[in-house]
């Protein structure tokens, strides 16, 4: 198979494209730049100023990869300057955003791995959804204090079943199914076979995840400290990056850059096509050194290796896999300034290998967590299962991506 090639009997795409392209992005940052400083960004940033600053990432990422794209045609000093300054802006800006979904990927997954009701999502739990989300997890207290919760906001507390191995067992009003003691003999022997029977079938599809669910919860309360502490700390780190000078320099370069770019001299007559093109085979020759055929074999267990390793740096298998995910990234980029259609191949290998780079860290997360000195070995377990599952993800993501590279690379010849 062969990669697929930009159309040959296209004409020549001048720099002129890339001069319009950047200036609309330049305009797109100083408007989600404008609009940041109107919803505010105090110690709660509101929701129009978080989707404010993704807008100021998706803007940088796109200049600063024109920028190293694209160099022979652009001033070089200018664009050397500006991409450390626009990859920073964008780093600086992603960190709170990458806490917040990590922590709810973690919490969605032990939920999950419990057998708990899936929590709602972030932002749109009462206190009474976020309550009963506590009795889920068997957290001890958290059943009296859902109780108490849903029950001082004016609603109903439901009653869920009893807790597994702590049932009344002396029967009659309890409803456990069992007479109460000294009513046996008055029951029929076929209802109190039947009634027996079915309450032992009950237990058996229900088997008893106490120890479990008590350590996901344990798990899961380590994992929101560590992450929400993670979180405020890089909020604050973007409030100072964004009154700082330093960035107060970068959006006057991005003003200029709005009205005016700065071209090379070679940019005269150029064709950007060729550029465009190198960008391809450089995600080609990437994708080529991935084990893609191990990747498309499924419950290959290859993303487990070195699963229990004491060393604390990033997963080593996991490297390849995010630069194919960068260079995919500044291809589909220049595709945009040659003004070409959204492949759906590449879209789909992108969000495949966006999971690859989530489910990553967040296995690298709850190994940091487990880490944790003088953890209860229920919370250690619930951990390493959580290890594992997010280490599946990630297996689970190659997997999707060799699909989709498989119909990227179906092209002409």
């Amino acid at each position: 198979m062969a990669q697929r090639h930009l159309d040959p009997t296209a004409g020549p795409v001048p720099a002129d494209a890339l001069a319009g392209y950047l200036r609309d992005q330049a305009t797109e940052f100083l408007r989600a730049l404008r609009l940041h400083r109107e919803t505010g960004a105090g110690a709660a940033a509101s929701d129009g100023s978080v989707e404010a600053a993704r807008a100021l990432r998706r803007a940088a990422r796109r200049i600063s990869a024109s920028l190293h794209t694209f160099q022979p045609v652009l001033d070089p000093d200018w664009s050397e300057a500006m991409r450390p300054e626009l990859a920073w802006v964008s780093g600086t800006l992603a960190l709170e955003h990458a806490c917040t979904s990590r922590l709810d990927q973690l919490l969605l997954a032990l939920h999950r791995l419990s057998g708990a009701p899936p929590l709602p999502a972030r932002g749109t739990a009462t206190p009474r959804t976020r309550a009963l989300a506590g009795m889920t997890l068997g957290t001890p207290g958290t059943t009296a204090s859902a109780t108490a919760t849903a029950a001082a906001h004016g609603e109903k507390a439901l009653q869920g079943p009893p807790v597994p191995d702590h049932e009344t067992r002396t029967g009659g009003a309890s409803g456990n199914g069992f007479p109460a003691e000294g009513a046996a003999e008055a029951e029929h022997p076929t209802r109190l076979r039947r009634t027996i029977t079915a309450t032992a079938d009950r237990k058996a599809a229900t088997p008893d995840r106490g120890n479990l669910t008590v350590g996901a919860a344990k798990a899961g309360a380590l994992l929101d400290r560590q992450l929400t502490l993670a979180r405020t700390r890089a909020h604050s780190t973007a409030l100072q990056a964004l009154g700082s000078s330093r960035f107060h320099a970068v959006a006057d370069k991005v003003a200029v850059l709005a009205s005016e770019v700065p071209l090379s001299p070679a940019a005269a007559g150029a064709d950007l096509r060729p550029l465009a093109d190198a960008a391809r085979e450089r995600l080609a020759d990437a994708v080529a050194a991935l084990p893609l055929l191990t990747a498309g074999s499924p419950y290959n267990a290859e993303a487990l290796i070195h699963g229990l390793s004491p060393d604390p740096a990033p997963h080593p298998q996991d490297a390849p896999w995010h630069q194919v995910r960068l260079l995919l990234r500044l291809h589909r980029y220049a595709l945009e300034v040659l003004h070409a259609g959204p492949d759906p191949g590449l879209l789909a290998a992108g969000e495949a290998l966006d999971r690859h780079r989530d489910a990553s860290e967040a296995a690298a997360a709850a190994a940091q967590a487990a880490r944790t000195p003088r953890i209860a070995p229920a919370t250690a377990y619930a951990l390493g299962v959580l290890h594992a599952d997010q280490r599946h993800e990630v297996e689970a993501a190659r997997y999707a991506f060799q699909r989709s590279w498989q119909k990227v690379t179906i092209g002409t010849l």
